[in-house]
């Protein structure tokens, strides 16, 4: 009977389960909107519901279920120490616990339940599979609407003495000052480095206000907004320096951008590679920055890989 795990992905917007065997490979995904506002046992159920409904195949054994989240994690205990306030009442919740509760009938008693952040999760996913796949160490970075990071040195995620290992979105950065971060400070790396944050940044330069978006601001500079350029390109700039700046401290092998923004491609791309060029010693100057290969699949490969990883 082949054995499965579980690797779950709970996102502020949307949350995915999937049954993944031994090579992470995912072989059915459910996916569902995430109730983050109805508090944790309203984001629980949907979890156990989605998992439920994803377990059909006859002759499988489940032995273990991977998580990644959103918010800072306590991945030894699996609870999440803080959140944002798009998760209402997330912070104390006990998600390991509340999984392995709502499976009991589905789990072996000594079944893991690993949970870690989500982008840690995801940091493992395109280390194990991915664009890191070949490295040693990595530095991964999700730019999207907000700015995660996950550290791996010698095939383990750095978690921190404060679960907040690798996190680079709150490092200040110069530029970012007059912006507002979602932690509630000002000058941080997401406050400017993030999709709503060069949005943000766009409208605080006299942007249009009927640009809704980054995806607007992306559109608006290719069609020759010189505000819109400018949004952009800082905005790109900023993750580039946040980068050399990480790298300073960790010297990964590689360094791997994910999420929407970098979508955006070569206007986005190439402000990021010269800041990081302007800003980084010589001997860093060759480290690769790699566009990530495995998109939404990524979290959920490294939610499935650390759970196998504690089911040997």
């Amino acid at each position: 009977m082949p054995e499965v795990v579980l690797a779950v992905d709970i996102g502020g917007t949307k949350t995915a389960v999937a049954v993944a065997d031994r090579d992470d490979v995912l072989r059915r995904r459910v996916t569902a909107p995430t109730p983050a506002s109805a508090g944790p046992q309203a984001v629980i159920d949907t979890v156990v519901s989605l998992a439920r409904s994803v377990l059909t195949a006859d002759g499988e054994s489940l032995v273990g279920v991977g998580i990644g989240t959103a918010g800072i994690v306590d991945a030894g205990s699996g609870t999440i120490v803080s959140a944002t306030d798009t998760f209402a009442d997330w912070p104390g919740t006990p998600v390991a616990e509340l999984v392995r509760r709502g499976l009991a009938d589905l789990l072996p008693e000594d079944a893991v339940v690993a949970v870690q952040n989500d982008v840690d999760a995801h940091a493992v996913g395109e280390f194990r599979h991915g664009a890191a796949a070949a490295a040693s160490s990595a530095l991964v970075v999700a730019v999207g609407t907000g700015v995660g990071s996950g550290v791996i040195l010698d095939g383990d995620v750095v978690r921190g003495a404060h679960h907040v290992g690798g996190e680079i979105a709150h490092v200040p950065i110069p530029g970012a000052e007059h912006l507002r971060c979602p932690c509630g400070r000002f000058g941080h790396l997401e406050a400017l480095g993030s999709g709503i944050g060069m949005h943000r940044h766009f409208l605080s330069l006299g942007g249009d206000p009927a640009v809704p978006d980054a995806r607007g601001v992306a559109a608006a500079a290719a069609g020759g907004d010189p505000i819109a350029s400018r949004a952009l390109s800082e905005s790109a700039a900023a993750v580039g320096r946040a980068i050399a700046g990480a790298a300073t401290l960790i010297d990964p092998e590689v360094v791997v951008l994910t999420g929407g923004v970098p979508n955006i491609g070569e206007p986005w791309w190439r402000p990021l590679r010269d800041a990081y060029a302007r800003e980084a010693i010589d001997a860093l100057q060759n480290t690769p920055l790699l566009a990530g290969t495995l998109g939404d699949d990524a979290p959920l490969r490294g939610a499935a890989g650390s759970a196998w990883r504690k089911n040997p």
